[in-house]
């Protein structure tokens, strides 16, 4: 089995803690490449190593040292490394979360001054060479920007970081310059395969982090189009503006402003929205699921709706049959670090599937989770999660709600399950070896509740299916 280029045409979500109804830090987005694709989830185990250690992709032959620790951490990688590992998402034992990546592109002008390195860092590499190696969301920029200015970057991309204080959102333009911003807390941003980050104020490096050379960059190459020189806007100094991000992009930003700030004023196609805003309430998790769940829900544009062919079509949809994976990565306050984080995974199609929180500081991940096939295969949380949706798929009419009623009645599940295990983790004042594994424990049950329910789901949709052959005829009941 041999993929086309890989290509995670994600979309990418981010709520400040002040802008959450419970204080959380919530980084969030929809790995898209291939609709069969299968991902596992894993945790690696800190460790020291005796030797020096060295990073060699699969994927284009990138190459770095690593230090000689390793921290514990969490990812989602690919069913295979044979075109690299793409650990895409996760925590590590400090309590920084990361999402690597989203796929972002360069216009031309810029990519004309800086092109990209074939053997640079990418995507693949980003999380496994970064994440183990930090303590902040801060240090996590740090640290890939000091990569991709030595070593270039092979593709652009938008990455997003958190801990307990602070969420970040990093870009890349050309082959080695950078800018990353803090988002603020009140805020919330949303991203679709777009540079997002407006303009940058190098007055304030408590808020805006970026390369080396980045301005003197910029004035050497002429690459600033505003005519006044006022104003350093990243987005329109490296980004592109073009139809494709029109029917491809923009639209996903503006169903997000139009689910969370339904008083801004933009169409689908605008250019101009804005990167940061602030919601018409306080942000849940749920929320967070919606939206990344979504697929232009109450309008014309959605593909399952009642619009005219042409709308139902019109725009790429968030979430959609080449979703590998979605992930929310929350991290509450006031809690100790393992307690604090869950790393909410749905594997598959977000909008067929459902979230299952599984906490940051348990040491191991369930079987069904491990070892992934890229053909079907019953015990494997992906393929089980992605034959729900398969059954559906052809009778949607007849059996969505079937699987409507199982994720929300997942979703209650699962929340009460957060609410009982942090009243019992924080009542009996668990830390150490005694959290690690109790947090194991649950997150292996969670997995269970919701791999049981779906199994369900299935056979009845199994069931519900034996009548609905388009080889069917009505029958008279006496013959």
């Amino acid at each position: 089995m041999i993929p086309t280029k890989y290509y995670s045409a994600c979309t990418s979500m981010i709520v400040g803690k002040n802008a959450s109804i419970d204080g959380s830090i919530m980084i969030a987005r929809n790995e898209d490449s291939k609709s069969s694709w299968p991902k596992n989830y894993v945790i690696h185990a800190r460790k020291d190593f005796s030797n020096p250690q060295n990073f060699s992709s699969n994927d284009n032959g990138f190459k770095m040292p690593l230090p000689k620790m390793r921290a514990k951490y969490s990812a989602t990688p690919e069913w295979t490394d044979k075109f690299g590992l793409f650990e895409e998402n996760g925590f590590n034992e400090y309590g920084v979360a990361m999402s690597a990546t989203e796929s972002t592109y360069t216009n031309d002008l810029a990519l004309g001054a800086d092109p990209l390195e074939k053997d640079g860092i990418g995507e693949e590499a980003m999380v496994t060479v970064v994440l183990p190696y930090v303590k902040t969301a801060r240090e996590g920029v740090a640290r890939l920007g000091q990569i991709v200015e030595h070593y270039g970057t092979s593709e652009s991309n938008g990455i997003l970081f958190a801990d307990q204080d602070e969420a970040w959102y990093m870009e890349t333009g050309g082959g080695h310059r950078w800018v990353a911003q803090r988002i603020p807390d009140d805020s919330y941003v949303v991203i679709a395969n777009q540079s997002a980050i407006q303009e940058i104020d190098f007055d304030d490096p408590d808020h805006f982090m970026w390369s080396t050379d980045l301005r003197q960059f910029v004035e050497a190459n002429h690459l600033n189009p505003d005519s006044t020189g006022k104003t350093f806007n990243f987005r329109k100094i490296f980004g592109t503006a073009d139809l494709s991000d029109m029917y491809y992009n923009t639209p996903r930003v503006w169903y997000g402003l139009k689910l969370f700030s339904p008083k801004l004023d933009v169409e689908p196609t605008s250019q101009e929205m804005p990167f940061i805003n602030q919601a018409n309430r306080k942000l849940s998790v749920f929320d967070v699921q919606d939206f990344l769940s979504s697929h232009y829900q109450g309008t014309p544009y959605d593909p399952i709706g009642e619009g005219s062919e042409d709308d139902k079509h019109r725009f790429r949809p968030i979430s959609l049959a080449k979703t590998q994976e979605a992930h929310i990565l929350q991290i509450r306050p006031s809690m100790p670090v393992g307690l604090a984080g869950i790393q909410w995974l749905a594997m598959g199609v977000a909008a067929q599937s459902t979230f299952v929180p599984f906490y940051a500081g348990a040491s191991d991940t369930p079987a069904a989770y491990h070892n992934a096939h890229g053909c079907y295969a019953p015990d494997e949380a992906y393929w089980t999660y992605k034959l729900a949706g398969v059954l559906v798929d052809p009778h949607y009419v007849q059996l969505s709600p079937k699987l409507n009623d199982t994720k929300a009645a997942l979703r209650v599940k699962l929340q009460q399950a957060v609410k009982q295990t942090d009243a019992v983790a924080l009542a009996a004042q668990l830390n150490g070896p005694e959290l690690d594994n109790y947090l194991t424990k649950v997150n292996f049950k969670n997995s269970e509740i919701s791999l049981n329910a779906y199994n369900k789901l299935i056979s009845e949709l199994v069931t519900a299916s034996t009548d609905l052959s388009p080889i069917n005829f009505k029958q008279d009941v006496n013959l």
